[in-house]
């Protein structure tokens, strides 16, 4: 009995040995497929096909991953399998699903339930709005001089877009629905300005102008509030929040998260003709006390009127 025992343990001690050694076999062959979960990367699924927003935010990450390679290793990135409200991807990112990192526009809220990483992704461009409008609604924009005069305007904006509360804190009607719905309503007049990031509006009126003729870029006025936009990760991920931020850092040493703005922004920048419009200015009392207003090198500063 015991020699039987003796021979059994042996057994499954060679077994065991056998299947550790033909798994660092494989590995050794393809190390790329050694991903640990805190490795993969799953970011939120584009609203539509055509959705080219976050092109950019898609290649700081990317870069960000490859600049960490030698400290952290190997990297899995993608989309998440499914397309999701934001409601549904904060709440799967607050129980540790998929998607376990995500972009947004900041907030107390936001920063109190997830973890940021506080570096704004577009150096704060965003908060720099120019409308999409319909034609015929040029005339009413241009008599819009003061805050006051904007609080009489109606304003089209997303589902579950932070900076909605930003127009209503100022006295403004807001009509929220779908993005993709947004263009044929802005066209329609459902209401008098659909406000873009500078980044965002060219691109969008040329992906949507032939489907809907009667919408215009708006050509006279910039809204301006502060509007940072951060990397989000569940509150207990300091792993993979503390990779990316390693390399966001690196990336602004370097100068390739400059060159990532510049590549994606600059054509829109120099369209947007900032010097020659007016500005309204917004107070963004949503913004946490920690935000890094006063750290200039992560904000986008044009010379403005």
């Amino acid at each position: 009995m015991h020699s039987f025992l003796y021979h059994w343990q042996v057994s499954s001690y060679l077994v065991k040995a056998f299947s550790l050694t033909l798994c660092c076999f494989f590995i050794l062959l393809n190390p790329h497929k050694a991903y640990s979960k805190s490795n993969v990367f799953t970011y939120p699924a584009p609203e539509t096909p055509n959705d080219q927003r976050f092109n950019d935010l898609i290649e700081i990450l990317r870069t960000a991953l490859e600049r960490t390679v030698p400290e952290f290793g190997p990297y899995e990135l993608g989309p998440a399998s499914t397309v999701m409200s934001k409601a549904r991807y904060l709440t799967e990112l607050q129980n540790g699903q998929a998607p376990n990192i995500i972009w947004s526009s900041t907030s107390q809220d936001l920063e109190n339930q997830f973890l940021p990483i506080r570096i704004p992704l577009r150096k704060g461009l965003l908060g720099y709005r120019i409308a999409l409008i319909a034609k015929d609604q040029q005339e009413k924009l241009d008599r819009v001089k003061t805050v006051e005069d904007l609080k009489k305007l109606t304003v089209g904006q997303g589902l579950f877009w932070g900076d909605s509360l930003i127009f209503e804190a100022v006295g403004m009607q807001v009509t929220r629905a779908k993005y993709a719905n947004l263009f044929a309503m802005t066209s329609l007049k459902r209401f008098d300005l659909f406000p873009r990031g500078i980044n965002e509006v060219f691109t969008e009126y040329e992906l949507h102008r032939k489907e809907f003729p009667d919408l215009q870029i708006e050509k006279n006025l910039l809204i301006y509030y502060p509007w940072p936009y951060y990397f989000f990760f569940n509150k207990n991920d300091s792993v993979r929040s503390k990779r990316v931020e390693t390399g966001l850092r690196k990336m602004m040493q370097d100068g390739s998260f400059e060159a990532i703005f510049r590549k994606y922004h600059n054509s829109a920048i120099e369209q947007a003709d900032l010097k020659n419009r007016r500005i309204i200015r917004l107070k963004n009392t949503l913004l946490p006390k920690e935000t890094p207003l006063h750290d200039s090198s992560l904000w986008f500063n044009p010379v403005l009127p």
